[in-house]
């Protein structure tokens, strides 16, 4: 909860404890408790702002204060010669500190998040780019003459010489921002004004600064959420490589994000169909063109055929790529395909396309969640030699196996489920009753996966670092790294 929250909430039940246990003649406490509230009310309405959570904490507050006012003003005529039965007094009590308590809980567990501070030494920017691929058309529609377009948002290290705010984690457009919480509300059956707290989350970045000088440009590393999720989601992942010198560049893989919102207002859904292996193969076709596409337009932002401030600003021969999930196969196949790729991260995601893909001679790291281990033995023993889902499995473990012989490190993360490697894992406390994050933490699970895969592009794209990748480490007892002949 915010300060002026759990003050409201303090002074509510300041209120009611002057109500009950206060003498009628203590005019003092009583008026400096309710002009108090007052004051406290009125901050964090205007200040920190309004959210539903706290509906019943915002009533309660303006009835006890009005009621506390009038009583030690003596405005209450013959009500104050009322004497209510105990009962009475104490149930109606009762219902009140349930209420609080109530309003209290969806506050603490529906909080507004921020995401972590940063760890590298650099402050971080952003800025957002709108691109359409002229040479590609969009498959996902039903209108022929659409083209692929993809919005893009780049964060890098800065001074922030302007001394700018740090920018909200959702369009602080309204109306922007109502499309674009009506989109999440409409896929989980839920009215809009459950989200509508989100407006107050906020990044550690700064919109449209100048990017840092250097004297050498910098590493550049590319990323794909997973499927149905969409940029935002890996927010933090990108503050905090670009805190430690890289430019990082998120990818919303549209009409397959949960809501992608370009520069003219429209707001794309979630449409894409990936119910067979075919699918899937046909997906990760669209999403690896995409990654592609992304780092040819790169290369125009760092050759000046697209104007911006990056003009010579990216080393494109120290150029990475990593993902979750989906977009974690996906960093994977754009690994093996793309030249231009040097290294590359797989965060918990089954590979897309296993056909002649065992020879990656590219430092790749893959991080599996922390069930791996018995999703492995579970595997082994029903394992189905004639099921096609069966065969692409078996061929994405000997891949895993392939590229640690080869020295890249493959490790899982006790404690974590899928979603821990996104921002999610900020949103709420209730989101573990769902299964889809684990026991860990969220600080805790974001700092173990920022902390690997910085080492990993550090010594990949940087010739430096590299001692976590090396094996146990008692800083980190939650990793765990996989053994080849396991698999």
């Amino acid at each position: 909860m915010r300060l002026f929250e759990i003050l409201l909430v303090l002074s509510c039940f300041a209120l009611l404890s002057d109500l009950l246990f206060i003498r009628r003649g203590a005019k003092t406490t009583g008026l400096v408790l309710g002009i108090g509230s007052s004051v406290i009310l009125v901050v964090q309405l205007f200040v920190e702002g309004y959210r539903w959570q706290l509906l019943l904490v915002y009533m309660m507050t303006a009835l006890l204060i009005l009621i506390v006012i009038l009583r030690h003003l003596g405005k209450m005529g013959n009500i104050r010669n009322i004497k209510a039965g105990k009962l009475l007094k104490y149930s109606s009590s009762s219902i009140i500190v349930i209420l609080l308590v109530i309003s209290t809980g969806l506050s603490v567990y529906l909080p507004v998040f921020h995401l972590p501070k940063l760890e590298g030494p650099e402050k971080v920017g952003t800025q957002t780019f709108h691109f359409t691929d002229q040479n590609r058309d969009e498959v996902l529609t039903e209108d022929p003459s659409d083209k692929r377009e993809l919005m893009v948002q780049v964060w890098y290290p800065t001074a922030n010489s302007s001394n700018k705010k740090s920018e909200a984690l959702f369009p602080k457009d309204k109306e922007m921002f109502k499309k674009y919480i009506q989109t999440y509300s409409n896929s989980l059956n839920l009215p809009d004004f459950v989200f509508d707290y989100w407006k107050y989350s906020k990044t550690n970045s700064y919109e449209n600064v100048e990017i840092l000088p250097s004297t050498s440009p910098y590493p550049v590393v590319l990323l794909s959420h997973g499927m149905g999720t969409s940029r935002v989601l890996h927010a933090s992942q990108a503050e905090n490589l670009a805190s430690h010198g890289y430019i990082v560049v998120t990818i919303d893989h549209t009409y397959s994000t949960f809501a992608t919102i370009f520069p003219d207002g429209r707001v794309t859904d979630y449409t894409t169909k990936t119910t067979t292996v075919e699918d899937r193969r046909r997906i990760g076709k669209i999403w690896t063109k995409d990654v592609e596409f992304v780092i040819d337009e790169i290369e125009k932002l760092n050759s000046g055929a697209i104007e911006s401030q990056f003009k010579g600003k990216i080393d494109l021969n120290h150029l990475g790529v990593m993902g979750h999930s989906f977009g974690g196969a996906t960093a994977f196949n754009t690994t093996y395909v793309d030249p231009r790729i040097k290294a590359g991260v797989n965060m918990d995601g089954s590979l897309i396309e296993v056909d002649n893909r065992d020879d990656l001679n590219k430092p790749f790291m893959f991080i599996r969640s922390g069930v791996f281990k018995d999703w492995l033995t579970d595997f082994k023993k029903d394992t189905n030699p004639d099921n096609e889902v069966t065969k692409q499995l078996e061929e994405e473990l000997h891949i895993i196996k392939n590229v640690i012989n080869q020295g890249g490190p493959a490790i899982y993360i006790e404690g974590t489920q899928h979603f821990n490697f996104t921002d999610l894992q900020f949103y709420s406390e209730l989101i573990k009753l769902t299964g889809i994050t684990g026991d860990i933490n969220g600080k805790r699970g974001s700092d173990v996966v920022n902390h690997y895969v910085l080492d990993f592009f550090n010594k990949a794209l940087k010739g430096e670092g590299g001692q976590l990748l090396e094996g146990p480490n008692d800083s980190y007892p939650e990793v765990k790294f996989i053994n080849p002949e396991e698999l």
